[in-house]
């Protein structure tokens, strides 16, 4: 009797959904707010040398301060 290879079997896991690509709309590229945020509730972000507060508020909207 020839021994016969035992391959592991194909893991039923799914895998996680790859990040979300940018839509890209002719010059312009479009994020989903879940990819900037990426869990949290807020993000500071720099720009031209100055910080800014992006924060989701409970109601689901976004406000950028200063």
């Amino acid at each position: 009797m020839k021994p016969t290879l035992s391959l592991p079997r194909p893991s039923t896991a799914r895998l996680p959904k790859p990040p979300q690509e940018p839509e890209v709309l002719g010059q312009e590229i479009t994020l989903p707010s879940s990819r900037l945020l990426q869990g949290r509730k807020s993000i500071q972000i720099e720009h031209n040398g100055a910080l800014y507060q992006l924060r989701a508020t409970k109601f689901g909207k976004l406000i950028l301060t200063k």
